[in-house]
Order: structure tokens, then C-alpha cells, then sequence
């Protein structure tokens, strides 16, 4: 046989593997991020608060701007680092006052959040815009109320007039709009990757070790709970084989029924430390206990780096984020309180 024909055939079993590979995957329920921009808007957009260029640029100011909160030195990104993960790294989040989260909660990415159909570790909410309201007004967050953050945009001209330009002179800057505006932006917040390129129909997206990994990931049964086009951000149980080995560090047990919000594997090599209390640095580590505890399974150590691999595939591609300039406080803006 010709060496062109031997290739020929080598390239078609190669494209056929793969073609059964990205089979397997979607019927796990792996979506990936559409290619298409157009597509893409379909899924982040809300209707209610269409996606504007100006609405995304004010939100990303007030996201950034600190001053919303009591203290005056806490923004959202001071524990949705847009740097790296999109979390702050450390196992539980830290608030006012230096205060560490009551319930020892880690604090989840803001990276691709748009695609969870719940919000916060209870699930508590399924809406974005919700979610962005919740640890401005928390104690141990950012400490703030409803009329110190209204005060605090309202006081400074140059933010009433991008409000104004970005929802009509007519608008009622209230604590509901610029927690909106923030959802906005973060809304934008999406990060392709490897793998949605390859189930997107480019084979060569991931490396031979990445789609051995996805192939261990579907077989071991991690599909189960990390699917969906997050690969999680859904609720589901906890401890359903096992109990997991950290569980007395803070009082978290879910909500009413148990269940869990199912943190997304997108961008998980950037979000140690792992599990809703923060305890496991090792991402190795955290797969083996998965299954412990969800699937009644000891994961080898050979099965752990494969899927290791796989997960590699999620490390998307972060959009360009500018750092804002804040406007000027004025004479109007509420002065910082660390109290």
C-alpha cells in the first residue's frame, strides 16, 4: 500500500475517534460556548436589560469601584479577581472589617457565571442580577446599604451622566439599576477554551493527553454532576457516597434539602483552593475525593492526572479588561466607614 494511502486512512481513524469522542461528550450534556457571537448573545443576554456596549463599560466601572461599599476599600473585585480566577484564592472569602465569610464560604468565580442556573453555594437565587445585590448588603461582605450605594454613584455628576446615556435621561438611578448595570458586565464575562473549540469541530483544539482525560472524565461518571455548558453552576447533592473529609469546617450543609451548587471546572486550574470551604489546594487531590464522596469510586492516580489533563482544556480565553478610571468623589460622597 502507498504511503499516501496508509496516511489517508490514519487521518480518517483519527477523525472518526474524535468524531466519537465529541459524540460522547454532548450525549453527557457537555455543551460547549457557541463559536458564533450571534449565538453567544442568545445565551448571555437578558431580555429585560438588553446588552449594551455603555451599560457593559459603566458596569464594569461601578465593579471595580470600591467606594460602594461602607468601608470604601472593598469592590467586587476584590474577591472576583478578574486578574486570575475570577475568586480571590484564598478559602474563605474576607469581608468588612476583615471579617471571614460566617459559614468559612469559599468565593465561587465570576468567570462564565452567567451560565449557572443557580447562584450563590445555596442556590439561593437563579439570577445574575440578583446575586449582584446580595454581598454588597452583607455584613461580611461589603457592609453596605441600599442608600449609601444610590448615594454614593448619584454623588458624582459624571456617573449620573453615563447612566443617563446609557438608559435615557429619564432613568431612576436606584440600588436595583446599578446592580443591574453590574450583571451586565459581568455577563460578559465568558471564556472560551480548547475544549469548546474541539466540540465546536476543530480536532486538533486539544492535545491527545486533553481528550484521553475527557474520555476518563465521562467514563469515571464526573459528567454526571459537570455538565451543561458551565460544566456545572446547577444544584445537586453532597456527600451522596461518602462524607466529605472537611465537612465540620464551618457550618455549611446546603440548602434546606442538602443540596449543593455544583462549582463550574471552567478556568479550574485558576481557582484553588477547592470545595465550597476552600479546604483542598491540590487539584488532583479534589478529583480523587469527588469521586469518594459523589461517586462511590477510588480514582487512581493515573485516572486523576488524566482528567487533570482534560480540565486543562477549560482554561479559556479571558477577554481584554481594562482597568476603569473611577470618577472624582465630590463634596456629596458618603466618606468611607470602617466601623
Amino acid at each position: 500500500m502507498k504511503l499516501a494511502s496508509i496516511t489517508a486512512l490514519a487521518l480518517v481513524a483519527s477523525s472518526l475517534v474524535a468524531s466519537s469522542l465529541t459524540t460522547d461528550a454532548k450525549k453527557a450534556g457537555l455543551t460547549p460556548i457557541p463559536s458564533s457571537t450571534t449565538e453567544l448573545l442568545k445565551l448571555i443576554d437578558n431580555p429585560k436589560n438588553p446588552i449594551s456596549a455603555k451599560k457593559v463599560e459603566l458596569g464594569k466601572k461601578l465593579f471595580f469601584d470600591p467606594r460602594l461599599s461602607k468601608s470604601g476599600f472593598i469592590s467586587c473585585n476584590s474577591c472576583h479577581n478578574l486578574s486570575e480566577g475570577g475568586d480571590d484564592g484564598i478559602p474563605a472569602a474576607i469581608g468588612h472589617g476583615w471579617t471571614a465569610n460566617p459559614h468559612h464560604l469559599n468565593s465561587p468565580t465570576v468567570f462564565n457565571s452567567v451560565f449557572f442556573s443557580s447562584q450563590f453555594w445555596d442556590g439561593r437565587d437563579p439570577h445574575l442580577e440578583k446575586q449582584a445585590q446580595g454581598p454588597i448588603l452583607a455584613a461580611p461582605e461589603m457592609s453596605a446599604t441600599k442608600e449609601h450605594v444610590v448615594a454614593t454613584v448619584t454623588s458624582m455628576p459624571q456617573y449620573v451622566n453615563q447612566f443617563k446615556s446609557a438608559y435615557g435621561d429619564n432613568v431612576k438611578i436606584n440600588f436595583e439599576k446599578i446592580t443591574d448595570t453590574i450583571a451586565t458586565f459581568e455577563r460578559t464575562l465568558v471564556t472560551p477554551s480548547a475544549f469548546d473549540d474541539y466540540l465546536n469541530g476543530n480536532e486538533t483544539a486539544m492535545t491527545t493527553a486533553q481528550k484521553n482525560g475527557l474520555k476518563t472524565f465521562i467514563d469515571t461518571g464526573c459528567a454526571t454532576c459537570h455538565n451543561g455548558i458551565a460544566l456545572g453552576g446547577q444544584m445537586n447533592a453532597f456527600n451522596i457516597t461518602a462524607t466529605y473529609k472537611y465537612q465540620n469546617v464551618g457550618d455549611f450543609k446546603g440548602d434546606k434539602n442538602g443540596m449543593v451548587k455544583v462549582p463550574t471546572l471552567r478556568n479550574i486550574t485558576q481557582t484553588a483552593p477547592y470545595f465550597h470551604n476552600g479546604q483542598i489546594w491540590s487539584l488532583k487531590e479534589a478529583i480523587k475525593e469527588m469521586g469518594r464522596i459523589q461517586l462511590g469510586k477510588k480514582i487512581s492516580n493515573k485516572e486523576a492526572a488524566s482528567i487533570e489533563e482534560f480540565l486543562k482544556s477549560l482554561d479559556g480565553r479571558k477577554g481584554h479588561v481594562i482597568l476603569p478610571v473611577l470618577p472624582a468623589s465630590t463634596s456629596k460622597t458618603p466618606k468611607p466607614d470602617l466601623n
